[in-house]
């Protein structure tokens, strides 16, 4: 495999994944990401642990001068969002994984639910992050029919399992599996 990498297996997920069915209500605290103008993922409920400070730009060159550092706004600074706070389960493993792969710097930290026959869209994700950051999945719920696609690569990640993509390429999920697809999306800048 070129795009993917499964980097441990059977990690201790059970916590955080009892956590959050004890909170279904987290889902529907944050719609940004589905309701992203032009977004891929429109199909998605999701939890955000970490994220920059949101913002929708009304004009293009507004959007380009953020994407190249100017202004006064870091675009890969990322803050703890309230649900960080009320699952502190999920900490552990954030912390472990950054731990495991050298991490100096947190980003995106957000936990993606996609239901069966759902789907996040082909898409890649922008240059200047996929560039600045590594991607991890740590998988707390699949099941067989999950299809994770990179360019031309499929991979299904097995519930407690931990992977590195390369999300710089061409990418999607389909949701065929018989539940839920739950899986934090984990942004870490590593030492090269």
């Amino acid at each position: 495999m070129q795009h993917f990498l499964k980097l441990a297996h059977q990690v201790d997920i059970l916590p955080l994944l009892l956590a959050i069915k004890r909170r279904p209500d987290l889902w529907k605290e944050d719609t940004f990401l589905r309701d992203y103008p032009q977004g891929p993922f429109g199909e998605i409920e999701s939890i955000i642990l970490r994220f920059p400070e949101k913002r929708v730009f009304e004009q293009e060159e507004d959007l380009a001068a953020y994407k190249r550092g100017e202004g006064r706004f870091d675009q890969h600074e990322s803050i703890d969002y309230p649900a960080y706070k009320l699952l502190p389960e999920a900490r552990s493993l954030v912390m472990n994984l950054m731990h495991f792969v050298g991490g100096e710097r947190l980003g995106r930290v957000i936990i993606n639910k996609i239901k069966p026959g759902g789907r996040i869209f082909a898409h890649e994700d922008t240059p200047e992050h996929a560039n600045y950051y590594s991607r991890f999945h740590i998988v707390l719920e699949s099941y067989p029919g999950a299809d994770f696609r990179c360019v031309d690569e499929h991979v299904h990640m097995a519930q407690a399992d931990v992977w590195w993509f390369n999300n710089k390429l061409d990418h999607e999920v389909i949701n065929n599996g018989s539940g839920d697809r739950i899986h934090i999306v984990v942004d870490i800048r590593t030492s090269k």
